[in-house]
């Protein structure tokens, strides 16, 4: 079946009898393809001790398959200059690979290998369980993160997207084999993968090759649905006195990722503090000279996301940040942002999606995306269309929605000194 995108994108979507999904998008004018094996639940399903087993697991095949030693995995795409990477996000993980058109059946036998045949040798669980314990002192050292993870675990009190992806020193201390089969068994089952293909290609021989891989792998219980988090604004101060700034993180709820209103909330951050020309950029960095680094980012689940506020600044100066994202927060709410302001928030989300789809990386990416959280597919034309037929009154009445004093969590990190936020300084 050819999923309609005309003139634009060749996109064609298979299933197989056991309910694993095939998506590919033909791009006849390069000589690479880029391949992704997606499983469709990232860390927000872990529960208790498994906090932090996606991401393990995502090491661990790289530790050796029924078929090929780690080192044999490490050379294999190496050696026909390709690339072999792997990620786990909060509702993600992902193995995928960047080849030539002609190694595609190879790079395939890869990734389903690392997918379908690990073999969890105990000896390489405890030397992993270092590796991720050093990964988790490393992201101790950096503020920004330490400073997002007490915000987002504060923000998502109680649920699964506010626990780390990396999981904590005690949880990873205490994964064994067993513990690790019985996740992989449980979450690595035919209707929660789906493998995404861009590139040079065939999507007949893609499906051929798949089944040939994948048609064994038995069917298993759906998993079951994961509640949907509801949101806290806290005030969290956390003094840290070897850190020379203070970083703040500001947030609010917002829409989940396929919401109706997503693209009038993508020129609402854009404008807001989404590059150089932003409001929050121009006002507390130019104008003001208080910060290097600030700006708003979005983090969108399937059923809720997060609006974000970021700057790092003096502890003398923290407050006066502060005052200043109310304002933009508040002149938001009470007045239509400028023609020429929306024009170039437009042009700059349109530039940056087009340019995003020019890899086969990319588009193999956005294709996952598409199915797993939208269940359908867009021309590059409708998305385009989606962020021109954006209008100043819908990005006003997301402010209003969104920017209220009793929805603001606040997390401030460094060496605050006698620095004191309350409810009473976060009225916009």
């Amino acid at each position: 079946m050819v999923v309609t995108a005309p003139n634009v994108r060749e996109i064609e979507r298979a299933t197989l009898p056991n309910g694993l999904r095939i998506v590919t998008e033909v791009m006849p004018y390069v000589r690479s393809v880029s391949l992704g094996v997606w499983i469709g639940s990232g860390s927000r399903i872990e529960h208790g001790p498994e906090n932090g087993i996606s991401h393990f697991i995502e090491h661990m095949v790289f530790k050796g398959t029924k078929h090929r030693s780690a080192e044999e995995i490490a050379r294999s795409v190496d050696s026909v200059g390709g690339g072999l990477d792997a990620f786990t996000s909060k509702e993600l993980v992902s193995f995928n690979t960047k080849v030539l058109d002609e190694h595609l059946p190879f790079a395939l036998d890869i990734l389903a290998d690392l997918v379908l045949n690990p073999v969890f040798r105990e000896a390489d669980i405890e030397k992993e369980k270092g590796v991720i314990l050093e990964e988790i002192k490393m992201e101790a050292d950096q503020p920004e993160f330490v400073l997002h993870e007490t915000f987002i675990s504060n923000f998502w009190k109680g649920h699964g997207l506010g626990k780390p992806i990396l999981g904590t020193r005690e949880t990873v201390r205490k994964f064994g084999q067993e513990m690790l089969f019985d996740y992989y068994n449980r979450i690595y089952s035919p209707r929660n993968i789906l493998i995404t293909a861009a590139g040079n290609l065939d999507h007949d021989k893609i499906v051929k090759l798949v089944w040939d891989s994948f048609a064994d792998l038995p069917e298993r219980d759906r998993l079951p649905a994961d509640s949907a988090p509801r949101s806290h604004a806290p005030i969290v101060l956390k003094k840290k006195e070897s850190l020379e700034q203070v970083h703040i993180a500001l947030g609010v709820p917002a829409y989940p990722l396929a919401h109706e209103l997503r693209f009038p909330l993508y020129v609402l951050n854009t404008v807001l503090g989404g590059g150089m020309s932003s409001r929050l950029f121009q006002n507390i960095r130019e104008k003001q000279g208080l910060a290097y680094v600030v700006y708003s980012e979005l983090n969108l689940f399937s059923d809720t996301g997060c609006f974000t506020v970021y700057a790092g600044t003096a502890a003398e100066t923290s407050k006066q940040v502060v005052n200043s994202v109310m304002q933009e927060f508040r002149h938001l709410k009470d007045e239509l942002i400028g023609e020429d302001e929306l024009r170039r928030a437009k042009d700059h989300l349109k530039g940056s999606l087009m340019l995003s789809l020019e890899s086969t990386s990319s588009r193999m990416s956005n294709l996952a995306r598409q199915e797993l959280y939208f269940d359908r597919f867009m021309s590059l034309d409708e998305m385009l269309d989606s962020i021109e037929t954006v209008e100043r009154e819908e990005v006003q009445s997301i402010a209003q929605e969104f920017f209220r004093t009793e929805n603001i969590a606040l997390a401030m990190l460094g060496r605050l000194g006698d620095v004191h936020v309350t409810r009473d300084d976060l009225v916009c």
